[in-house]
């Protein structure tokens, strides 16, 4: 009987002899009426206390995989039991099946324990992480995210994208005008996601298609934390014939950028800006990710989830 019991583990030492022995059964190591030796042979071998060893056996053969021989001691039992049909036992039996196939090509136990250590400690990407130089635009794509995916989202600049602990169980993502930057900077291999944005001047335009010109004398106001949603909203705005003087172009990240906001009949803002709008505002929101560039994001959540990272710096999309 080949068992390895580790004392500096969490699992106490009679889980860890319960669960090698029902191992050592699935992956028939121990044979159906296989003698096992007596507690007191097995504490003396494995240097654990008798009433460990005791209660171990006492309950495997509860649950059947055991059986006692008046006279003769403690024996593998000829059928295996069928009582605890668990999600456990069934990934019990799985990994014994493992380790008698491993054997079988002549891999040793050593190697199985550290190839299922190596398997086990991959796990799938834990957070989105946004690579973004200016910090609204970083803001602004994080708001929008957060409230859309099931992931969290982290952010980070460009310089910093290549610390492989900030990359650590991550799916890098950034802006179409910076992917060819950043891959540069990301370790060989990384996987980026390229975020699908709305084109803000198109989109804005569409907008004001529709408000203007039967409004133009009416008071408009733009707010954002990003300077270049404030550029591109004062000229489309401007070139859709509202007149300069019924513009407001407010910077968020200013003190006294709320002053005369009230008066506008509307105000064109990003996700950030608009949670501090003046409550009497009438905020028109321009979100730069779409249904259909969410919709992608999703589908490379869902994509990751399903198969292990391996390397976290290479998620597998």
């Amino acid at each position: 009987m080949r068992l390895w019991l580790n004392r500096n583990a969490e699992v106490p030492i009679r889980e860890q002899l319960i669960t090698q022995i029902i191992l050592g059964v699935l992956c028939r190591d121990m044979m159906p009426g296989e003698r096992l030796p007596s507690t007191r042979d097995l504490a003396r071998r494995f240097g654990i206390h008798a009433n460990t060893a005791s209660s171990a056996y006492r309950e495997l053969k509860h649950e059947g995989w055991l059986e006692s021989r008046h006279g003769s001691g403690v024996f593998v039992s000829n059928a295996r039991p069928t009582a605890r049909l668990t999600t456990e036992m069934a990934v019990d039996q799985l990994i014994g099946e493992l380790v008698a196939k491993a054997r079988k090509i002549g891999a040793s136990d050593a190697l199985v324990r550290a190839r299922l250590r190596r398997w086990l400690s991959f796990e799938p990407p834990a957070r989105w992480l946004v690579i973004e130089p200016d910090p609204e635009l970083r803001k602004i794509v994080t708001v929008e995210m957060e409230s859309r995916m099931a992931l969290p989202v982290a952010t980070c600049t460009p310089d910093e994208c290549c610390n492989t602990n900030i990359l650590e169980r991550s799916i890098p993502a950034t802006l179409p005008s910076k992917a060819a930057m950043v891959r540069k900077l990301l370790p060989t291999g990384t996987v980026l996601t390229v975020l699908q944005v709305n084109p803000v001047a198109s989109a804005l335009q569409a907008n004001l298609q529709r408000y203007l010109p039967e409004h133009t004398d009416d008071l408009v106001g733009i707010a954002s934390r990003w300077s270049e949603f404030q550029r591109i909203g004062r000229t489309m705005i401007l070139a859709a014939g509202l007149n300069s003087e019924n513009l407001l172009v407010r910077d968020a990240t200013q003190s006294g950028w709320k002053r005369g906001l009230e008066s506008t009949v509307a105000v064109i803002c990003d996700v950030v800006t608009a949670q501090l709008l003046p409550k009497k505002c009438f905020p028109i929101v321009f979100r730069l990710l779409d249904e259909s560039s969410i919709a992608q994001l999703r589908a490379v959540e869902a994509e990751t989830a399903e198969k292990p990272a391996g390397s976290t710096v290479k998620p597998g999309l």
